[in-house]
Order: C-alpha cells, then structure tokens, then sequence
C-alpha cells in the first residue's frame, strides 16, 4: 500500500511538472484568485485554480483561454507563455474610480500607487497625513485639522486632488481651513493613485500632478451583508477616533455606508508645550450601486462632514463651524465591440459652508472679527475608449468643473493704533470673495502606441476654456481693476512619454509634459485678505498669464526575484526638471496699502504677479528587499531644489532632503516594524514669503499588530520614542497666538497609540 501510494505522488507531480502553470491574481487587492476555471478554447481540457491561484493546464501559445469565476469578468487570451500572472477584475470592481490598474499598455507615465493604509495602527487626523510617508511628498500644516499634501514642492491647485476618479470638492476658507483632505474620512481611503507630473490629460488640467484618493466601500466583498467597527486613541492629546462600515448586496445592488467620529485635544511638543490644536468632528458617506448587467453599472454617492471648534495654530482665526455636502453619480459601460471599447460618466456638485472668527485669539481684545463663506464646485467627465487597432488605444472626452465663492468678514474695531478704547467701536464689512466664479471646459484626446510587448508610447492633449468673473467687487479692488470684468482664456497641455520593458519586472520611462493651469481664486480674486504663511494682506490679480509646467522626467523601475532567502530586491528611480513659464506667487505692491488697519506692519499688501523665471529639479529613490522569512528592509531618499530666477531665492513651500528608513516583519498572525526618518536642514529658502532656515532632525516611531483573533486587528504604536523637539520647515508659522512667538508650528512629541478594527 506505501508503495502504491509513493507511486500515486511520483505521478501527479511529474504530471503537474510536466503542465504548464499560470497564476491568477485579484487585480486590485493583488490576491490570488482560487477557484476560477481556466480552458482552452475549442476542446474538453480545462483546469481550475488552487487556493495559491495557481492552475496547471497544457497550452501552447496558439491556444486562446477561457478565464471564468463567479465573482470575476470572463476574459479570452491568446499568446500568453507559461508562468505568467494573469489579474482577474471583480464584477463590482468601479472601474471608473480606479485611474491606475497595473497594465503598463494603459497606464499614465510616472505613476505610483500607494495601499495598505489600514495597516496603519496611527488613526490619521484627516486624509492628509496619509501622504506624510509616500516619497517625495511633505505636509502643510496650519494646525492639526486643516493639513495640504505638497509633492516636490507644488501644492494647492498645482496639484489636481480628486477622490474616486474625478470627484472634487474645493475649500470655502481663503485661508484653506477646509481642504479636501478633511472632507473625506482616511479609513475609507484604500488606496492613492499619483501621476507625479503632467504626464496625462484624462483627469483635469494640472502643472504638478494628479492624485486620486481610492474610497474602500463595496470593492472587496461579494458577501450579501458584511462591515467593521474600528476605535483609535492617542495618549498626546487624549484624543479619540471611532468609525462604523457596514456593506451589503442584494442581487444586482450594492449598498455601503459609514459613519465617523474624532475628537482630538491639544497635544503637547517636545518640550512639553500645550499646542492649540483641537478639533471635533463627525462624517458619513452613503453608496448605492446598481449592476444592470456585467457590462453596465450606475452608482450615486453622498457624503456630508461636519467640523466644529476647530483650533488653527497657524492662521489668524479658528473654525467654529465647518459644514460640507458632496453627491457624485456614476456611469460605467463596457462595449464588447472591435473598435468602441466602453463609456464612462462622471457627475458631481459640492457644497461647503465656512465659519470663521478670533473670539479666542489675542487680537480679540482690539478687534472682533468673524467670516462666514460658501463653496459650490459642480462638473462632470465623459470618456470614451476606443481600440483602433492592435497597435493603438484612444481615450477622448469632455470635463467640466465649475467654482463659485462668496461670503464677507465683519470686523468691529475696538481699540485705536495707540491701544486707547474707542468711545463708538467702528464697524466695517470685507468682501471676501466679491461673488466670485472660474469655470473650466476641457476636451482631451490620449493615445497608447503599442509598438511591440516591449516599446510604448503615450500621445496626449488637452484645450481648456477659462470663464472667470468677480460679480460684485470690493471698491477698493475696482479702482485697482477698473476694467476688470468677465475673462476667457484658453489652454494648452500636452504630453509625450516612452515606456520600455526591459525585461519582465524591469521598465525604463521617458516623459515630457506641458501642463498648464489657470489662476485659481484667491490668486485672481482675493481682496486685502491675510491667507498666507507671512502676515501680509494678499491682493488677488484677474490679469494672471496662465501657470505652465515644462517637465522632463526619466524614470526606472525593477524587481528582481531570488530563489534562496532573499525573497525579491524591489526598487524605483526617478529624476525631473521642470522650467516654469508664469509662475504664479504673491509680491509686496509698495503702492499699495493694506486695508485692514492699515498703521499696522507690514503696511503694503502683496499682490499675486506672474515670475519670468522659475524651475525646479530633483529625485526620489526607493528599495526594498523581502526575505522569505518575512523580513522586511526599505529606503526611500527624496529632495527637490526650486529657484526663483527673478528675486534670486527658493520659490516658496520647498521641502527639505528627507529619508525614511524601515525594518518590517510580518507572519500570517502578527506584524511589527521600525520606522526612522531623517530630515536635513533646509537653507534653500524664500526670505520674500516670510521663510526662515529650519534646522533638520530625526525621528524613531515603533508599530506592531495582530490578527491571531479572527476577524480582529489589532495595531499599537509609539510615536517619536525619544520625545524630540522639532518643526518641518513647511508647517505654518504661530499665528495671533497670545503666548507663542512667529515660529513654525512644533509637531507633537513622544505619543502613545492604540487602533482595534472589527470585521464582520
């Protein structure tokens, strides 16, 4: 019987050995896919995948095969060699929302993604701090709440921020206490897409990139009824996170929803300062989606968020109320045709509502000041796909994204220059916004070259239409402006890049990107209103040449894969130059005086101008090597140098050289990691914008979890271990703060965290 056994084993291997194998692999999550059914296209032989998504089936590269699965679109594919990995899409995959899939024949040039954010065992204060460890990216921070992700120096409308594919919402507060960032709960954020640079034109004008923030909803369950409970709390600030999801699916309907709540308090520095900081805040997001059929699905979203008693270290008033509303539908159609190859359609409307005032600030006593101002964006993207031929992809469309503003400061002047109370206080009301719009139409047209498997080129262009207008302007600002009224203006944005696959895992890219963009509002519109780092009034200009961003950028990425202890070596390098053309910043206008008590210094205001001269150049690097043990050891080095050619310093915000080491370790029930980042001096600065040098400084953070509970993970950390005190040189400066001179902003010290999420 033993050697009948012995025999019965002999044979099946050789038999396995002697099929060839293929791997299947979810195409987002990136797991393998058991269970699927591979055959070959005309005959009886077929296989199915094991639990390692492996299937072992004779082929020959003539053969076409069959994939199908319950949960997954059937595909038919020719002219694949054994050992390859083959990714399968999930029926209530939304494609729509996903703008990098992994395929280098349709993917945009320069582009990374970033996942596995609920790893983090840090409950992040908004959305923002996800991007506090993605290379080449820094934080701006006005206080803990309102937080703006810069990538290599371009921030704000530089960079074009959306969430799920296309949806924007754009912050009422000049002063940016509401960004995007804090509209959209980080918990639900599964995954960040990144083109580091005007290197497409499907997603919406942009000088500096695109982002894209993934929502995790209905994307990796096709359970009728599942969700978590999650709870976070941080020692250093005693502060509080808490979050409910609940998903389900009924026949051809998805349905998702989640509720969050935070409550963070005042944390401490490294010295052990009280650092005004807190916030409270509430959230829900409601998803319904409909699958007509597996080649047609509709979805509409909802989302509102609620901020109040918001502290801003940084800027001259705290939030006491902080209210928005997003609603977004989509469309997504897949054509089976030759040439059309599907449709997708994007609608969306938002509305933020601000309120602003310095009743706790120490320039209350002189003066009471209280804003409250409005945000509508609303648009909208159509696409299409077409295959022309094997050798070229087209995509083509139209967006649009409409934005409005408008809202006014009151101000109640108590007290006179020399300090003395004034018998009548004197009141005074500010426009704002002066009941502004910028309304952007955009056509774009983007083709994929498929030369061979190994060479491709990627064509695209882009016009937009700019209708800008201040409805009812300041008196102070027409007399500056008098023939300011509506203005159109047209860009242009265009790219071409090469992508070689060098061999499996290894690919070289090539790019170069026009991107354009438009003045947004403040820049155009703002009247004798302090928004920025230094205490100067800023003046907008309706007469702005358009920002332009002539990139070049060569990138190189590769993994290589061992047999022994080592695991795989992963690395990326990247390199860029950019020359700009109009670049947009605030100079001081000594013919000007500021409004707002105008003895006070500085006494002129800035105005926003156009440079001659700017650019920036720099690198990231990044490696990673896995052992088979489940060791992890990785690197990421990342530094850009900008220089403003007319004044002779740094354009404003650039970040310091900065590197992040880790050293991770993870089995199938626990996970842990060390985490030790170096941020250098920066000395490259922009003495015009108020910048000062900032010394560098290191930090230790420590993180582990468990899942040995099913169902349950667990994440515990500890934050700056040594209690250091530090700044990074792109927070904001304290800002009419009774005990606290103009320096950065100090981070928190040494903090104690705890996460639990529950799945059910």
């Amino acid at each position: 019987m033993r050697i009948l056994s012995i025999l019965l084993f002999l044979s099946s291997t050789l038999l396995l050995q002697a099929q060839s194998k293929l791997s299947l692999v979810d195409q987002l999550s990136m797991e393998p896919v058991k269970n699927a059914t591979i055959q070959i296209k005309g005959s009886s032989i077929a296989a199915v995948s094991n639990k390692k998504g492996e299937v072992f089936i004779n082929f020959s590269e003539e053969d076409t095969l069959q994939i199908s699965h319950l949960k997954y679109r059937k595909q038919n594919i020719t002219n694949i060699k054994p050992g390859k990995v083959i990714y399968l899409e999930r029926f209530t995959f939304r494609i729509n929302e996903i703008l990098l899939l992994g395929n280098p024949q349709i993917d945009p040039a320069q582009s990374l993604v970033k996942t596995n954010f609920r790893e983090k065992v840090v409950q992040p204060k908004n959305a923002g701090e996800l991007f506090s460890d993605i290379n080449g990216f820094s934080l701006i921070k006005r206080g803990s709440y309102a937080m703006d992700p810069s990538m290599r120096a371009s921030q704000y409308e530089q960079l074009n921020i959306q969430f799920d594919g296309g949806t924007k919402a754009m912050h009422a507060c000049p002063s940016r206490m509401d960004p995007i960032t804090t509209l959209v709960n980080p918990e639900e954020v599964n995954r960040i897409e990144i083109i580091k640079g005007p290197f497409s034109v499907r997603y919406g004008n942009t000088s500096g990139g695109i982002i894209n923030m993934v929502t995790d909803n209905t994307m990796l369950t096709t359970d009728t009824f599942s969700g978590s409970v999650s709870s976070g709390y941080e020692s250093n600030g005693n502060s509080m996170v808490n979050m409910v999801q609940l998903e389900g699916h009924l026949n051809k309907w998805d349905l998702s929803g989640n509720f969050s709540q935070r409550d963070y308090g005042d944390y401490e520095d490294g010295n052990g300062r009280s650092i005004p900081s807190s916030f409270r805040s509430l959230g829900y997001n409601l998803e319904a989606g409909y699958s007509f059929n597996e080649n047609n699905r509709l979805k509409a979203g909802f989302r509102q968020s609620f901020g109040r008693d918001v502290k801003h270290a940084g800027l001259m008033m705290d939030t006491d109320e902080d209210n928005s509303s997003i609603f977004s539908l989509d469309y997504n159609y897949r054509a089976e045709t030759e040439k059309f190859k599907g449709l997708t359609a994007k609608a969306y409307y938002s509305f933020v509502d601000h309120i602003m005032n310095n009743y706790n600030r120490a320039s209350f006593n002189r003066m009471e000041a209280i804003s409250m101002v409005e945000a509508t964006t609303y648009g909208g993207k159509l696409e299409a796909e077409w295959k022309l031929n094997k050798k070229w992809r087209l995509f083509s469309g139209v967006d649009v994204t409409n934005l409005s503003r408008d809202g006014q400061r009151e101000r109640l002047v108590k007290m006179n220059m020399a300090g003395e109370a004034l018998a009548m206080p004197m009141e005074f009301q500010d426009k704002v916004w002066q009941d502004s719009y910028v309304n952007d139409y955009g056509v774009f047209a983007e083709a994929r070259f498929i030369l061979n498997k190994k060479n491709i080129f990627n064509f695209g262009a882009r016009l937009d239409h700019i209708v800008s207008e201040s409805l009812d302007p300041d008196e102070s600002f027409a007399e500056l402006y008098p023939e300011s009224g509506k203005h159109n203006e047209q860009l242009f944005s265009g790219t071409v890049a090469y992508k070689h696959l060098i061999k499996e895992n290894y690919s070289l890219e090539l790019s170069y990107g026009r991107g354009a963009r438009p003045a947004n509002m403040e820049e155009r519109f703002i009247a004798f209103f302090n928004i920025g780092r230094d205490p100067y009034e800023y003046v907008g200009n309706p007469n702005l040449k358009s920002e332009v961003n002539n990139q070049f950028e060569v990138g190189l990425n590769g993994k290589e894969v061992y047999t022994g202890t080592l695991k795989n070596f992963n690395f990326s390098v990247s390199a860029f130059y950019s020359i700009y053309e109009n670049y947009i910043v605030g100079l001081v206008d000594e013919s000007l005086t500021r409004k707002n008590m105008p003895n006070q210094p500085p006494v002129h205001p800035k105005v926003f101008r156009n440079l001659d001269e700017a650019y920036k150049t720099g690198f990231e690097l990044s490696g990673e090597l896995v052992f088979k043990s489940g060791i992890k050891l990785g690197t990421d080095l990342a530094y850009t140098y900008t220089q403003n050619e007319d004044l002779g310093e740094s354009l404003p915000l650039s970040p310091p050289l900065v590197s992040r080491s880790r050293v991770e370790y993870e089995n199938s029930k626990f996970w842990t990691g060390i985490y030790y980042n170096i941020t250098a001096d920066q000395g490259n600065i922009a003495p015009s914008f108020g910048e000062t040098k900032t010394p560098g400084y290191s930090l230790m953070d420590l993180k582990a979890g468990t899942t040995a509970i099913k169902n349950l993970n667990i994440g515990v950390g500890v934050l700056n271990v040594f209690d250091k005190y530090y700044y990074n040189h792109l927070n904001f400066a304290f800002n009419n703060q009774a005990d606290f001179t103009r320096q950065p902003i100090t981070e928190p010290g040494r903090n104690f965290t705890i996460f639990i999420n529950y799945n059910f």
